[in-house]
Parts: structure tokens; C-alpha cells; sequence
């Protein structure tokens, strides 16, 4: 944990911003795999963990705005639970670690909240993930379930969102030292690229090194010599030269802060030149956002730059062609890049994006487009000093969307599907960093990761 006066202040910060009753944010239970016995792995709530630090399950806090006082609900262990976990400190405790005062088991929250409810104070709570949590609330507050969206805090939302956005420098150095283990799994994905290799040997072998290091993995891998589906779970293609393996992975610190990084590399470490070309375009897009990206611009101004990078690439190698403004505004690019360019990052890979997308990447600034590609893109509002973010531009091969829009005769003007045909079954490219907005630029988090032509092949080679 950090130090108790961070969480203090946080607290406190977030007092400020919610004008009076109370907040009650609830911490995870378990979750059984097959068994009750058998658990999986535990993950706290993650503005639990920001506002109370605690990484143990079935806890609840509450903020007391109107009182300005602080309170922690859970139960001390018994002789059973201590028989198998070993002792165990108490509530008391816990409590006294993150700076709150007043500890309570779990079973007097339910009367706690019901002698609010009875004055008429307002109950703030965040939007639920869990289905536990959601029954919880129906005892604890009496809303049936399919009532609990009706009832969140937009007041809430926004107060967090606000505070969880900009990170602090605890935050940025715990993270940074996962960014290290990044490289080293990424470097490692580099140099098993190698023709008979089996995806999930390289999947097995990354999370084993964030293992290693106190760590869990930030979503499960995507570990694929068919880069151009942008989420694929499978694992079981043996390599051979010709394709490129993409690997999106990331490792969270035991704090639970989440790295998220790409790189695409040759089989058998060597690009070939249609490789190469693709490879360049969408690196020059890369660096493109590292170059522009800082304070008060918008991001989605800097994924259609980015988008403009890709366009004129393509255009060079045929596939695209007229007015690449034009062709970007209207969207004819979103074939090759369907997806956006980043999304916050912190406590979550896709920071708070439990929340709510629109109120962490939007605001009453700019609003989410509905234009395919761009409709993707999950945070679009204006950059500010402490953000973090991802910069993941892409070039994907779909073959099923180029025969549909081929079909559909759609930007015939911007695409020349006739060379297009030829790239079918080229697969994808993506290309990803974690970025700190600073004072007035961005800078890459953590040692960098091997991403020119020539930095991936002497890693591929070794």
C-alpha cells in the first residue's frame, strides 16, 4: 500500500466534490472457479482499492460527507479462517493503515445505511460489475437488480473520474517499475518468434514472467499470427515464416496499476518487404502521437493525425488513393483501423471503464462519434498533465469486412480494392505504448521496448 495520507486525501478530495450524504463504495467478494473451496484469483474493485488500499475481499467504505468522517466494514478472521490463511490482522487494523478511524463488522453496515435511508440522506454508489455486489445493494439499500443502473451517482462518477485521471507520482513510479517487466516479456515474445514455435509456448512463457516478478497478467494475452482479429484468444497456431506474431500484453503491479503493450515481430526475426512497408507506416503513426501528443489537445484529434499517417502510407503503396483529408474525415481509413487509438490507463488496463467509456474518454466537451473506426475510439477528451494513456495505432487485413465493403461498393474513391486483394492474407500490425502526459508533452513510460525494423530483428535474432 501507499502511505495512509494518501489515501486520506483522497478521500478527502473526493468529499469535495460530492455535495453531502453519503459514499458507499464496496470492495469484491471472492469468486469460486468450480468449487466453493476453490477460488480464482482475487482482484479488489479498483476505486476500493484507489480511495481505501485494501487487497482483501468482502469490505465496504463509507465516506460521510456531511459528518466528515470515514468508515471501514468487514469481519475479523475466526480460528477457521486462521487454521488455513494464518493469522490475519484485524479491522481495526487494516483500518488504521489507510487513516480511517472508525471499524465496524461487516453485518452492521446493513443497520449503518438503513438509519440513513430512514433520515432521507442521500446513498451515492458507483455502477456495478459484479453480480454479488448487485444482490448486495438490493438488501443493503433495497433496489431489486434490475434497478441498479437507475439508481447510480452521475455526481459520484464524475467526482472520481476526475480524481483517478490524474495520476500521481506513486502511482506513475509503481507503474513504471512493471513497465520494466514489459520489456522483458515483450523481448522474450521477440525472440521465440521462431518458425515450429506454438503460440500459447510464448503466451506461457510471458505471464510467467509477470508471475515471477509478484505480478498478474492485465487482461489475458493476445498472442496471434492473425493480428488482423483484434482480440484473439486462440493460441494454438504453430509459427511459420512468412506470418508476424502480434502480442498485446501487460502486467500489473501487486499494487494491481496495469501496463498494456504491443509489439508485432517476424517469424523467424526477419521482415519481409511487404512486412516492412506495412510495418513502417503504422510506426511513423506511433510516433506521430508521441510527437504531438500533450496538454489541452484533444485526443481524438490526435488519433485522426495518426489516422492521416496511416491513410497516406497506404496511399503510397496503392491501396488507398484521392484526397487522404478527405478519405480520413469520412472514415474510408476505419477498413484497415477499425478500432481507436487509445484508452487511460491506471488501476485498470482500460482505466474506470467500469464507470462508464463515455464519462472517462468524454465529457461536456466532445462527445463519442458514431462513425465506424472512430466510434471506437474510448477517449477522445482533452489531454491533461497526469494522464495516461495507450498510443496502439494498427493496420489490420480483415478479409470478411474487405469483401463486405468491396461488396457494398463502399469508398470505391478512397480504396482500391484491386491491390487490396492482394493483401488478404497479410494478417495485422500493432504497435503500442503507454504514455504520461507531462507538463507540456508526453513522454513513454518504462525502458524502451525494440519497435524500428531494425531494433525487432537484432532482438528476434538473439
Amino acid at each position: 500500500m501507499f502511505d495512509k495520507a494518501i489515501y486520506t486525501n483522497r478521500r478527502n478530495r473526493l468529499r469535495e466534490k460530492v455535495q453531502s450524504g453519503l459514499i458507499l463504495i464496496l470492495g469484491n467478494p471472492p469468486s469460486t472457479q468450480n468449487t466453493f473451496a476453490n477460488h480464482l484469483h482475487f482482484r479488489q474493485d479498483s476505486s476500493f482499492l484507489y480511495f481505501f488500499g485494501l487487497n482483501f475481499e468482502n469490505l465496504a467504505g463509507v465516506l460521510d460527507i456531511d459528518n466528515n468522517e470515514d468508515y471501514l466494514f468487514g469481519d475479523d478472521v475466526d480460528i477457521d479462517d486462521i487454521i488455513w490463511m494464518g493469522p490475519q490482522k484485524s479491522i481495526k487494523e487494516r483500518a488504521n493503515e489507510i487513516g480511517v478511524k472508525n471499524s465496524e463488522s461487516f453485518s452492521k453496515l446493513f443497520n449503518f445505511l438503513n438509519v440513513a435511508i430512514q433520515k432521507g440522506r442521500k446513498i451515492h454508489f458507483l455502477p456495478q460489475y459484479r453480480g454479488e455486489n448487485v444482490i448486495l445493494l438490493e438488501h443493503l439499500l433495497g433496489i431489486h437488480p434490475s434497478q441498479t443502473a437507475n439508481y447510480v451517482s452521475t455526481e459520484l462518477i464524475k467526482a472520481v473520474v476526475s480524481l483517478r485521471s490524474i495520476k500521481e507520482a506513486c502511482e506513475i513510479e509503481d507503474l513504471e517499475k512493471f513497465e520494466d517487466v514489459a520489456y522483458e516479456m515483450h523481448v522474450t515474445a521477440m525472440k521465440m518468434a521462431k518458425p515450429g514455435v506454438v503460440e500459447q509456448e510464448i503466451a506461457g512463457a510471458i505471464e510467467g514472467i509477470g508471475l515471477a516478478h509478484g505480478g498478474l497478467m492485465s487482461f489475458p494475452p493476445i498472442v496471434s499470427v492473425n493480428g488482423q482479429t483484434l482480440h484473439n484468444p486462440y493460441h494454438e497456431n504453430v509459427l511459420e515464416v512468412g506470418r508476424m506474431l502480434l502480442c498485446d500484453a501487460g502486467a500489473e503491479s501487486p499494487m494491481r496499476y496495469a501496463t498494456d503493450i504491443t509489439r508485432t515481430t517476424p517469424v523467424g526475426g526477419k521482415f519481409n518487404q511487404r512486412q516492412k512497408e506495412i510495418y513502417e507506416i503504422v510506426l511513423a503513426a506511433n510516433m506521430k502521437v508521441i510527437d504531438i501528443a500533450k496538454p489541452e489537445i484533444f485526443y481524438r484529434d490526435v488519433h485522426l493525425e495518426a489516422m492521416k499517417v496511416i491513410a497516406n502510407g497506404l496511399s503510397q503503396l496503392g491501396i488507398m488513393k484521392g484526397d487522404i483529408d478527405e478519405a480520413v474525415a469520412a472514415g474510408a481509413h476505419a477498413i484497415f483501423c477499425p478500432h481507436g487509438l487509445g484508452h487511460m490507463m491506471g488501476l485498470d488496463c482500460h482505466d474506470m471503464e467500469s464507470l462508464g467509456e463515455d464519462f472517462v474518454g468524454y465529457d461536456e466537451e466532445i462527445k463519442r462519434s458514431t462513425q465506424f473506426g472512430l466510434s471506437g475510439l474510448r477517449l477522445g477528451r482533452k489531454l491533461q498533465t497526469g494522464f495516461l494513456m495507450s498510443d496502439e495505432p494498427g493496420i489490420y487485413f480483415i478479409p470478411e469486412l474487405i469483401d463486405k465493403w468491396k461488396a457494398e461498393k463502399k469508398f470505391t474513391q478512397f480504396i482500391n480494392y484491386d491491390k487490396l486483394e492482394t493483401y488478404k492474407d497479410f494478417g495485422g500490425v500493432r504497435l503500442e505504448d503507454d504514455l504520461l502526459v507531462t507538463k507540456d508533452a508526453c513522454r513513454v513510460l518504462g525502458k524502451p521496448i525494440p519497435k524500428t525494423v531494425k531494433e525487432v530483428e537484432e532482438a528476434a535474432s538473439i
